[in-house]
Formats: structure tokens, sequence, C-alpha cells
């Protein structure tokens, strides 16, 4: 049976990130980064592509689940006809390796638990060569090697090339087993105690979560599980956020438009800044900063639209055709081709993002206004060309709004930064000038009059939810008949459900195939913003908590939702889903709170 992809949750240690099923099945993990090849893709396939269940024998899915306070420390409880049992699953933040630990807990009665570890490296194509080692069960294939440690009193064995074992526990009993992984050249690493590991893991989660402001009023639980979900993201070596840990989860069930997440995206750096500042989390703000500088160092000409974890520039993508796809959804991708795009819009993002550092006050970095003045000059050159758009649409290169209203931004916070800074060096009329002839061009060509709303591109009729950011940005007052109209003609032309799209994807091929996708479940939290700016104040509270009504059991959200099946879509846990979530529960806090 393959389980909804809300029936999963994350685990993760800052470097890495599993997914655990209702079922009791790692389905998803990868090692040791989140940009590793998997080992368990069941996921993707099928429970051949290696998986790792640990639940009672001949239990379906769990009764309840959730995390233990403000952690990603997960408890699933299974209550069966002979007791109740929790398994307790987590990451313990990394020494020297990566760990994946399980605890199994009798509550009640007497259950009978079984396991089955079935590991595929390779992204489950690569069956390794398992043997016995000082009491543990070791697998090895090439450059990896993984150490199963169990309890002494734990019977296990081999069968049809995996590793099950069988126990039964009463109440107050606990097993635990232990997964680690490391290079296959190295020695063995350190063993953690799984029970220290628990104890340390929770502490350095309240520890962290007591950071968190206290301004989002009665959403200050949805905002705070967000918030734990974006440092699960977080690649710690580094301050890189990935978009998600999962590639090639579907936009359509059994559709085509499967991508790999697993980098970071320059478009989310300002709202993703923003967020973090916003709930009082400077620290991580400052490693994410320090990450944007790092990666878009060097030739402005050369700025891509993602990087890898550590700003790594080549991500080239392939196929798998060894897995199936998550319900039969095919291809399987890893890399991403949309890295080679044009999108004029981060040179504003990278922009706006270190203005908001700088009047946030972070500690200034030297070369961080250099920097910015390389991008300007190169973006003066180049906004008045197509590009690819926010959206990475595979065709032909157009004037996105969004583009230029972007182009407005770099070119609006480049004057704000002088008038505010004079001892930095520029031209504050050179880029007023600008400023000013790009308003001008997106207010003449990129807005329709007749239907008073601005539009996807130049010339086009249709709509894209990207402009609902136009008040946000401060391209234009929230009051403006022009905003208002947008705002209308987005909920009423991409409405779906009561949530929006981002675009129309009707006759837009993918691979030569026609593709649709669920609500973008960002942009729907963008028109909660646009709502409230507008003075919908009431309506945009009513979208914002049907939003959160969205997120699965444990606070969880993908990047997208079909209202029709009522399911979550497209990879997931998605940091921008999370991110909007964070900056609307804010703003509608505060604005609660001031009233």
């Amino acid at each position: 049976m393959t389980l909804r992809i809300e029936d999963y949750a994350l685990i993760g240690d800052l470097q890495t990130a599993g997914l655990v099923g209702k079922d009791g099945s790692i389905d998803w993990l990868c090692l040791p980064r989140f940009d590793s090849a998997a080992c368990f893709a069941a996921l993707l396939g099928n429970k051949e592509n290696g998986h790792w269940t640990m639940a009672p024998k001949g239990a379906g899915l769990c009764t309840r689940r959730g995390y233990v306070g403000e952690s990603l420390v997960l408890e699933s409880v299974w209550e069966t006809r002979t007791g109740t049992v929790k398994v307790i699953d987590f990451m313990p933040q990394r020494d020297a390796a990566p760990d994946v630990v399980r605890i199994v807990e009798g509550v009640s009665g007497s259950v009978e638990m079984r396991g089955t570890l079935r590991l595929r490296m390779d992204y489950g194509s690569v069956v390794p060569w398992m043997r016995r080692s000082d009491g543990q069960r070791v697998a090895v294939a090439g450059p990896d090697s993984v150490w199963l440690r169990s309890e002494p009193e734990v019977k296990t064995w081999g069968q049809q090339f995996s590793t099950v074992s069988s126990f039964t526990v009463g109440p107050g009993e606990k097993v635990a087993f232990v997964l680690t992984w490391h290079p296959s050249h190295q020695p063995r690493p350190t063993l953690v105690d799984p029970y220290e590991a628990l104890e340390s893991s929770l502490a350095d989660w309240t520890e962290w979560s007591r950071s968190c402001c206290r301004t989002a009023g009665p959403y200050q639980e949805a905002v705070l599980r967000s918030l734990v979900t974006l440092k699960g993201l977080t690649y710690a070596p580094t301050g890189g956020i990935v978009a998600a840990p999962t590639t090639s989860l579907p936009e359509e069930l059994g559709g085509v438009r499967n991508w790999d997440y697993r980098y970071c995206w320059l478009r989310d750096s300002t709202l993703t800044l923003g967020a973090l500042l916003a709930a009082g989390y400077h620290e991580e703000a400052e490693a994410w900063r320090d990450w944007l500088l790092r990666a878009v160092a060097g030739d402005p000409a050369d700025l891509q639209i993602m990087y890898g974890l550590a700003g790594e520039r080549r991500l080239p993508e392939m196929e798998l055709p060894w897995l199936s796809g998550y319900a039969g959804s095919a291809p399987v991708r890893t890399g991403n081709e949309a890295v080679t795009q044009l999108q004029l819009d981060v040179y504003g993002e990278v922009i706006d993002s270190l203005h908001v550092a700088r009047e946030a006050g972070l500690p200034a970095e030297k070369h961080a206004w250099s920097i910015q003045l390389s991008l300007l000059g190169f973006l003066e050159s180049k906004w008045r060309e197509p590009d690819e758009g926010l959206w990475e649409v595979r065709g032909p290169r157009r004037h996105f709004v969004h583009s230029k209203v972007m182009a407005w931004v770099a070119a609006d916070r480049a004057v704000r930064t002088l008038e505010a800074c004079p001892e930095l060096s520029g031209d504050p009329a050179r880029w007023r000038a600008m400023r000013d002839e790009v308003h001008r061009e997106v207010c003449e060509k990129g807005y329709d009059p007749v239907r008073n709303t601005f539009t996807q591109s130049y010339g086009s009729a249709e709509l894209d939810a990207a402009t609902l950011l136009i008040p946000r940005v401060g391209f234009l007052p929230a009051e403006d008949p022009r905003v208002i109209g947008t705002v209308d003609a987005v909920q009423r032309e991409l409405g779906t459900g009561g949530l929006v799209r981002r675009y129309s994807t009707e006759g837009m091929p993918v691979d030569g195939m026609p593709g649709s996708e669920g609500a973008f479940l960002a942009c729907s939290f963008w028109l909660a913003d646009a709502l409230r700016m507008t003075g919908r104040a009431k309506e945009a509270r009513e979208l914002f908590e049907r939003l959160l009504a969205l997120r699965n059991d444990v606070g969880l959200l993908a990047e997208e939702y079909d209202p029709v099946a009522g399911r979550q879509l497209g990879n997931f846990p998605q940091a921008f889903s999370h991110i909007a979530l964070v900056n609307t529960a804010l703003a509608l806090g505060q604005e609660e709170t001031a009233g």
C-alpha cells in the first residue's frame, strides 16, 4: 500500500533527514547528506528499494503519533489487541557519523514486534554485502558502510537480503536499535548510547526553541513547529537550507512534474531571512546570509537560481529508471536542470536579502556591499531581457512581470541603502533612474487595464500568483487600485478550492507531455498576506486558518495541495511552505496584538 505523502513525518540531524511512515517504515533516507544517494528509497519505488520497518507484528498504521515537545523526536503509538507499544525515532545531532536511533518501549500488555531492515544503496539499486562483526550487522557496498546495533537479547537473522528482528516488549521494557553510516574505507566511529542520545537530543531542541519570539498570538504552536522543520532542513556545516529533503514527489499523481528539491534556492532567500529574523533566530539568519554571500561570490553573470548545500554549482539532472516513482509518477530525477536557467528575479532576491540583513543589524560583512554593486551593475544591463521566471517554466523565455518587479526591488534597495549609509560608495542617482524606468515599463507593459490586473508576462493574458508580492516588496502601495484588482483577479482566475495555483498549466507541456499541479501552498499564504494588506483581515485570517488545517497530524506541509482529492502533493516537507506560514502567522499575530 502506498502511503499518502502526509502520512510521513520528518526526522533529521541538521545534515540529512529521513521520512518515517505511519506504518513504522523509514522509506526515505539519504546518507550522509541531504543530497547523497538514498539507502532507503521505497518512497519512490517499493519496499525492495530499501526501507526499515519497526512495528507490531501484523499491525497496520499507528494509532497516533506526535513529536516530543518542540523537537524532531517522533513518537508513534500502536494500540493492539494484546497491548500498547511506542516507537521513538530520531537522529541525534552528529559527532563523527550520522545515526538513526529507534527505541521500542512497551506501554501496556505484551506486544510482539517485528523489524525488517532492507538496505539498498544508490537509490535502491545496490544490494550491500552483509556480515556480522562484534555482535553487529555490517553492510558494505562500495564507499558506504552501515552498522546495525541492537540489544543482545534481540533475535536477528538474514532473510531475502534483509535483516529481520523479532522480540516482545512488556510495560516499561525498552529495546533500542542504532543504525550508523560511515565511509567504508574508514574505521567504525564511536558508538552512541541510544538513551543518552535521546536525552541530549531533547535537551538540544528544548534549548533551541526557547529563542523563538512569542508574537504569533494564537498561531505560536504552528510557528514553532514550522521553525523546527526549517531548522531540520538546515545543513548545519554551511547554513544552507534545502527546499525539501526529497526528490521527485509529484506535483500531479502519475504525472511527470517530479523534480529534485534537495538544494538551496535563491528565490527563498529574502522570505527565509525575514522569517528567521522575525522569529528571533539571528544566529540561523546570519548563517543563511553567510551561505548566500559565499554561494553568489564570483562573476555576476554566473549567478545561479540554486546551489548545492555548500554552494556547489554543478547539479546535473539524470533519471533513475529502476525506480517506478511515487504512486507510479515517473520519471524519478536527481539533480536539477533548472540550475542553468536565467532568472533575473534572483538578483533582486539577493540584494533584498542583504538589505534586510543590514537593517536587522546582523554583523556586517565588508565585501557584501561590493557584491551587491557588482550584481546591480550586471542587472542594469540585463533587466530588459526575457528570462525563465520564478517558477522555472521549461519553455521559451518571456518578460515575466515578477522578474521585472524584482529588478525594481534591487535598484530600490540600493537607493535606500545609500540614503541610510552615505559612507558606502555608489551613485544613488543611477539606481533611482533604473528604478523609475523599470517601474514605468512594468506598469505600462505588465498591467492589463481592461481586467485591472498585472499579468504573468508582457502581452500575456495569463496570471501569476507571484504578482501578489507587489505590495509586500513595496512596488505599489496595498491601497492602489491596481493591487486590489490583481488580488481579486488572482483569487478569481487561479483559485482552486479556496486556494490558489501558481499559474495556469493548461497547454504547458513538460517533457513533451501535458501536466497539471495542485494549489501552491506558499502562494496561498501570499494571498492571505495580500488580503490582510488590502484591508480584508477577516478573509485573510479565514484563509490562513484553512491552510493551517491542511498540515498533517505532525504539523508538516508539502509544496502543494490537491483540494479535489484532499491530499498533499510535491516534495515534502517543503521549506517554502513553512517559511510562508511563519511570515503570515507573525504578521497576523502582530496585527492582533496591536489591535
